[in-house]
C-alpha cells in the first residue's frame, strides 16, 4: 500500500467515523430515541479519533504513534461496546452507571426524586435496532473492525 493510498484510505475512515457519529445523533434527535449512558460513552472514541485522523492527513509527524493510539482507542471502544452488548444479552449485570447515575451526590430526598424522574434509560433495554441488530452490537463490530484496521496499518507502516 503506497503512502498516497494510505491517505485516501485514512480519509475514507475519517468519513466513515464521522457518518457513524452523524447517524447516532440523527437517531437521537431526529428519530427521538434517547440513548443510555453507555451509548453516550461509546461515542467518545469516535470523537477522539477524528482530530487524530485529521492530524495524520495533514502532517507526517508521528504518524505511526498516532496509528498506535487509534488502535488502542478502538480496542477500548470494542471492550466498552462488548460490555454494553453483554448487558443487553444478560451476560453482565448492569452497573450503577447504567441505571441511576451518581446517587452519591444526591443527598436530599428531593435530589433523589429528581434523578428518578429524569427517566434514565437502562443499558439493557434495546430501544433502536437496524435489521434486528442493536446499536451496541453494531458498534462492537465496527469498533473491532476499526481496531483491526488500525493495528494492520501500524504493522504495515513504512512498507511499500
Amino acid at each position: 500500500m503506497t503512502k498516497n493510498l494510505n491517505k485516501k484510505f485514512l480519509f475514507f475512515l475519517l468519513i466513515f467515523i464521522s457518518v457513524i457519529l452523524i447517524f447516532a445523533y440523527v437517531i437521537e434527535y431526529q428519530l427521538g430515541y434517547k440513548p443510555c449512558k453507555l451509548c453516550i460513552y461509546e461515542r467518545i472514541p469516535y470523537f477522539a479519533s477524528i482530530p487524530l485522523l485529521i492530524k495524520i492527513l495533514f502532517s507526517k509527524k508521528g504518524e505511526k504513534f498516532i496509528l498506535i493510539i487509534l488502535s488502542l482507542i478502538f480496542f477500548i471502544s470494542t471492550v466498552l461496546a462488548f460490555y454494553h452488548f453483554g448487558i443487553e444479552q444478560g451476560f453482565f449485570e448492569e452497573s450503577l452507571t447504567c441505571t441511576s447515575g451518581s446517587l452519591q451526590n444526591a443527598l436530599s430526598k428531593e435530589q433523589i426524586l429528581e434523578q428518578l424522574n429524569q427517566n434514565t434509560i437502562s443499558c439493557k433495554d434495546v430501544s433502536f435496532e437496524i435489521f434486528g441488530i442493536s446499536l451496541a452490537t453494531i458498534n462492537t463490530i465496527f469498533s473491532f473492525l476499526l481496531s483491526v484496521i488500525f493495528i494492520k496499518l501500524v504493522f504495515n507502516y513504512g512498507k511499500n
